[in-house]
């Protein structure tokens, strides 16, 4: 039996069962000695494979980042997912705050998966497949919808743009702070400036949305 509904041949479940394996031993690499520390040989030798025989596997090393990185970035969704749900719906700025304070917790109990995330780069001309690209822009929801009850007359592009602002915002000081930078907030004090940085921005749109737009001067 062939066609898209065909079971598997025993081929092809020994190439996705290697696959896999190939996955989960790039994923222990990079959460245990980082992104820089990632290589075919090691990656080929603890999976019980020739160095080439990777190659037959997947199309290059930027898919193993990059299919570890979805696995983070999977992972990641369902945190931000489970402190969204813990928040009051209908308190958006809490919800905004509770989404902020979970991703500085995944990223320190994570942070050598989370770092290679922003660490990898693509050669020049390669862009990001649509399957990895999907699984970076669906995290701006848990921001988005706050933000639309914050923000209602915001059409979705310019929502979209603040979503993305919002969440530079919280990366920076998150990153700063990881990298022990002399501008870093001290980790101590984390989250509590976190917290304090979103209501402030949340107050500042709330603000926003109540101030009437300035008249504009009747055309003579």
């Amino acid at each position: 039996m062939t066609g898209p509904d065909a079971p598997p041949t025993p081929t092809e479940r020994r190439r996705e069962a290697q696959r896999a394996a190939l996955f989960d031993a790039a994923e222990r690499a990079i959460a245990a000695q980082g992104l820089e520390a990632l290589t075919a040989r090691d990656l080929a030798r603890g999976i019980g494979v020739a160095l080439g025989a990777i190659y037959n596997l997947v199309e290059d090393m930027d898919e193993i980042v990059l299919r570890v990185a979805a696995r983070t970035l999977d992972r990641l969704d369902a945190a931000l997912e489970a402190a969204a749900a813990a928040a009051a719906r209908d308190r958006p700025c809490e919800r905004l705050v509770a989404i902020a304070l979970a991703y500085r917790r995944f990223a320190a109990e994570n942070e050598l998966l989370w770092r290679a995330l922003f660490d990898f780069r693509r050669g020049a001309g390669r862009p990001i497949p649509d399957w990895a690209a999907s699984g970076q822009l669906r995290l701006f929801r848990h921001i988005a919808e706050p933000l639309q009850a914050l923000a209602p007359e915001r059409g979705e592009a310019e929502r979209a743009v603040t979503s993305a602002t919002l969440f530079s915002a919280v990366h920076g000081v998150v990153w700063l702070a990881f990298q022990k930078r002399l501008v870093a907030v001290p980790e101590e004090r984390l989250d509590d400036e976190l917290a304090s940085l979103v209501t402030n921005i949340c107050r500042g749109m709330g603000a926003a949305a109540l101030t009437p737009a300035p008249a504009r001067p009747a055309r003579r």
